[in-house]
């Protein structure tokens, strides 16, 4: 490394935002880090036509801006290539010609500017990203929850990720989309259905709490869309106001029900009780956030959220967590893209909407 204090650019091409930024490690080794620069370009607007995103267009549209993206994030941030100790990008999980894009980007920078390329898990960027943001020590526990995966794991290091739960069906976030679809709101749905739910009344509707009171700690999300749907086609429907609001507190009572086992599990594991990271594209939604800040401050648990713009797709967390990887040394290997890559490297891949590798 150049210096005591590693500095990576990363490079996010998963989905639907292209994104570069370049983030400093600083003296704590737990973090925080300092985000030099986050450059995010969105592709709502390409998609919104289709009502979902379309990953031919998705490919093309991170191919025309990519290079432009990471010049200004090395402007931003005040650095050329030869002042950065290596190149992180995210190679999975995700859609495959955003990946290859990003991929084949970051290894031309790496190869003419000698430096490590990083190929990092989307997904562990997302559950390193409170050691950027607030330097929190492990072990801690990780709500991961985004439009193509739902899980409960354990976070005992860089690299050490236990899963101890999933979604048995469809992933939160395509829950709040499908939602959106069916009550006829523009894409996309879930900050819409947030939205709507501020408007109405969540006691209007009692719909299931899909596992709750249960010993598991898995999810389900499909019986809850299921039942919105008998809602919204009734002769005389309620409000879309009060069905957005009610659905929106169903998810919040399953999320407590279930993290509140978690919680239990790991205070008999460890001893102790430790923070709760919530990250993911849904952890932006305000509502969910303060009933799971609620339920966190019950039990005695530290809760913690990234700001809004490092819950949903950034580069930051993918340089943040080279950072981590290059902290450790060791060879650095390039494995190629991976469309599928379950985050916790014991558990096999399970199919189902919990699985989906698109939006993480």
């Amino acid at each position: 490394m150049k210096t005591e204090f590693p500095c990576v650019l990363g490079i996010e091409t998963s989905c639907d935002e292209t994104a570069a930024s370049v983030v400093r490690a600083t003296r704590n080794a737990d973090g925080p880090g300092a985000i030099l620069s986050n450059i995010v370009l969105s592709q709502i607007e390409d998609h919104a036509p289709f009502g979902g995103v379309v990953p031919e267009i998705a490919a093309r549209a991170h191919l025309e801006a990519l290079d432009g993206i990471i010049e200004s994030a090395c402007v931003e941030a005040e650095m050329g290539f030869g002042d950065l100790d290596g190149i992180a990008v995210t190679s999975g999980p995700g859609l495959a010609g955003g990946l290859i894009v990003g991929t084949m980007t970051a290894r031309a920078i790496s190869a003419v500017h000698n430096l490590p390329l990083l190929t990092i898990n989307h997904l562990e960027g997302h559950a390193l990203t409170a050691r950027l943001t607030d330097g929190v020590a492990f072990p801690y526990l990780l709500l991961l929850v985004s439009g193509g995966h739902t899980q409960i794991l354990l976070v005992r290091g860089v690299g050490e990720y236990e899963r101890w739960s999933t979604t048995i069906d469809d992933a939160l976030g395509e829950a709040f989309d499908k939602t959106a679809k069916l009550l006829g709101l523009p894409y996309p749905g879930g900050p819409q259905v947030e939205a709507r739910a501020r408007e109405g009344n969540e006691k209007v509707i009692q719909f299931p709490r899909p596992l709750a009171g249960r010993q598991t700690l898995d999810m389900s999300f499909s019986g809850l869309k299921t039942a919105v749907r008998t809602e919204a086609q009734r002769d005389e429907p309620p409000a879309v106001d009060d069905i957005c609001a009610s659905f929106q507190a169903a998810v919040g009572d399953v999320l407590a029900d279930r993290l509140q086992r978690a919680f239990d599990r790991f205070e008999i594991e460890f001893g102790f009780s430790a923070s709760l990271i919530v990250a993911g594209g849904v952890a932006a939604n305000n509502y969910l956030r303060g009933r799971l800040q609620t339920v966190c401050e019950q039990s005695g648990w530290r809760w913690i959220a990234p700001p809004h713009a490092l819950c949903t797709d950034n580069a930051a967390m993918i340089a943040w967590a080279g950072v981590e990887h290059l902290r450790l040394g060791g060879a650095f290997e390039d494995a190629g893209i991976r469309p599928r890559w379950p985050l916790d490297r014991d558990t096999s891949v399970q199919y189902g909407s919990g699985k989906k590798g698109a939006k993480a």
